[in-house]
C-alpha cells in the first residue's frame, strides 16, 4: 500500500509520517488538525477533528501515533487519547471505559487490514484501531456515527503541505 510509508528525508515541518485520514475535500464539514510535539521537537502523534455539527464539536477524530509515542500508552480498562479528545470537544465528562477488543478482518483495496473494534461503555462512540506497515497506531473515534467498512476505503495520505508551518 503505497500510503503506508514512512516520507522521505525532505520532510516539512510536522510528521514524519504519512497521516492517514479522509481529504478535506471530501468531507462535507470542517476540519481541525493538532500536532502532539516532544521535547525534542519531534511529532509524537497527528489528530484531525472533523466537525460536522456546525462548531456543537467534532463527529470524528482521527489519530496517527508512531512508535514510543507516550499517547499510545493506556492503561487496563482506559479509553484510547483520541476517545478521550473526542469526549473533551464534546464537553462531555461521563466516565467511559473499555469493555473489550474484536479483531476483524477488513479489505483495503486489494490488501487485507486487521482492524481492532475497541467497544466502550458508551454506546453513542464508535472505535477502531489499525496498524500501518511503517509503525504508526491509526485510531479512528466517531460520535454517534457508526464506523462501517465503506470508511476505510475512504482513507488517504494527506498530502505534506496540510502540516507546514507558515
Amino acid at each position: 500500500m503505497s500510503f503506508l510509508r514512512r516520507r522521505s528525508a525532505a520532510t516539512p515541518a510536522g510528521p514524519d509520517f504519512d497521516v492517514l485520514a479522509m481529504d478535506p475535500g471530501d468531507w462535507p464539514g470542517n476540519l481541525g488538525a493538532g500536532l502532539l510535539p516532544a521535547p525534542d521537537g519531534s511529532c509524537q502523534g497527528v489528530f484531525l477533528r472533523y466537525d460536522l455539527f456546525g462548531g456543537r464539536g467534532p463527529a470524528m477524530i482521527i489519530g496517527n501515533l508512531p512508535e514510543g509515542s507516550p499517547a499510545r500508552e493506556t492503561e487496563e480498562g482506559q479509553v484510547p487519547f483520541e476517545v478521550a479528545q473526542l469526549l473533551l470537544a464534546l464537553e462531555n465528562d461521563e466516565p467511559v471505559e473499555v469493555t473489550g477488543t474484536e479483531d476483524m478482518p477488513v479489505m483495503q483495496g486489494d490488501n487485507l487490514m486487521i482492524v481492532r473494534r475497541v467497544k466502550l461503555s458508551e454506546s453513542r462512540i464508535s472505535c477502531v484501531q489499525f496498524d500501518r506497515s511503517d509503525g504508526v497506531l491509526v485510531t479512528i473515534a466517531s460520535w454517534d456515527r457508526p464506523i462501517t467498512d465503506d470508511l476505510y476505503a475512504l482513507l488517504k495520505p494527506l498530502p505534506a503541505e496540510l502540516f507546514q508551518q507558515g
